[in-house]
């Protein structure tokens, strides 16, 4: 990567001061310019999609648009909450935000999709909400049911779009809708290298929403951005990605997910490492405890022997424009109880059972990648038809 990193804190104040006033290595996200979009919600009744990431500067999108007298009568909250980190997978509530006293209704809790009472009275929802770019990442399948609910129920939506970490390439299998899961709403390959702005207008273009319904969209690009930047989050997306390597790290290694491999949640390198039990020891291991994000982690307490990736920056390992499938291979060639390697939530993670069993017959990792070729030829001109930025 090239840059030289002095301090956490003065790396911080940079990312901060360049989110603000922006530079072409740090781009301007949709959030932070008011003027684009003020004049669209003034005099309306807002709904907000929102979670810990929504930062204008150093201020809540929420409490920003208060503070410039917008009408915000309702917070969504995806995975994870609304201003506080859950653990993954753990059952968001509904409730009111301590701060400003607005509802929050959870789209994480009972119901996945708003419903037609969620939006009553409301005219415009706003989505703005840091994604990483990655099919298995739950906040663009909120957002498709976001735009699904808002084209049945009369409401505009904008999307206040945000730079994509893993946007400067595309690769995977493409979903197979017949086995649609929340971490696999739509036909696209594991990674599909667009920002949230680019594929809304993609669910609403192909007419992927139910019964082919259109939302009233309006994206506001992010300033300064092209799909070339190596963008680095300001604020930790979810819980178990707590920095760039695991951002990077992740499309190829949350397969580990739907094994009985940890990926060591319960550590203080959470999706860069992985390891188990079962595996060889070759010179590293972790033992998985319970810590704030991962109250109960897989292989709580065992000592896991793996793979230690938190250098993979360092030896070029990432961020690299493919998925590494070589690491899921390993383990499973190594792993001496085959039959209980996979979990069934490796299928749901893989969009069916194709993947898992391509790897169970020995097929090498460019032999399966052989297979997505056509997939992935007929996504990218999907994808170049929805493409805001160069």
């Amino acid at each position: 990567m090239g840059k030289i990193f002095i301090t956490i804190g003065f790396i911080a104040f940079f990312v901060f001061c360049t989110a603000c006033y922006g530079t072409k290595e740090n781009p301007i996200p949709g959030a932070n310019q008011i003027d684009q979009y003020k004049h669209l919600i003034e005099g309306k009744s807002v709904g907000v999609v929102a979670n810990q990431t929504s930062m204008v500067g150093k201020k809540h999108l929420v409490d920003t648009l208060l503070s410039i007298g917008v009408r915000v009568n309702v917070i969504f909250a995806p995975e994870h909450g609304f201003r506080d980190l859950a653990d993954a997978g753990d059952r968001i509530e509904s409730g009111t935000d301590a701060q400003t006293g607005l509802r929050v209704t959870s789209l994480y809790g009972g119901h996945l999709k708003p419903t037609p009472d969620d939006l009553k009275g409301i005219d415009v929802v706003m989505f703005d909400i840091q994604d990483v770019g990655v099919r298995f990442y739950t906040y663009i399948s909120t957002l498709h049911y976001l735009l699904e609910a808002c084209a049945e129920n009369n409401v505009e939506c904008i999307v206040l779009d945000r730079p994509d970490p893993n946007g400067f390439y595309f690769d995977g299998n493409i979903a197979d809708t017949s086995y649609r899961s929340f971490v696999g709403m739509d036909p696209v390959p594991v990674v599909h290298g667009m920002t949230v702005g680019e594929y809304a207008e993609m669910l609403n273009g192909e007419g992927w929403l139910k019964n082919g319904v259109s939302c009233r969209l309006t994206v506001i690009k992010c300033k300064d951005y092209t799909h070339k930047i190596l963008y680095e989050l300001p604020v930790r997306p979810s819980p178990n990605l707590p920095n760039q390597t695991s951002i990077y790290l992740y499309p190829s290694i949350c397969f580990f997910e739907g094994t009985n491999i940890s990926l060591g949640r319960g550590t203080s390198f959470p999706f860069q490492v992985y390891g188990s039990p079962k595996l060889p020891d070759k010179g590293f291991s972790f033992t998985p405890e319970s810590v704030p994000g991962a109250k109960n982690p897989p292989l709580f307490g065992e000592k896991c022997y793996g793979v230690d990736l938190r250098n993979a920056i360092r030896d070029k390992l990432v961020p690299s424009p493919q998925l590494n499938l070589e690491w899921v291979i390993d383990a499973y060639r190594d792993y001496p109880d085959k039959d209980n390697f996979f979990t069934s939530y490796f299928d749901v993670l893989a969009s069916g059972p194709t993947l898992r069993e391509q790897i169970r017959k020995g097929m090498s990792a460019e032999d399966i990648r052989a297979t997505w070729k056509d997939g992935l030829e007929r996504f990218g001109k999907i994808r170049k038809k929805y493409l805001l930025y160069e």
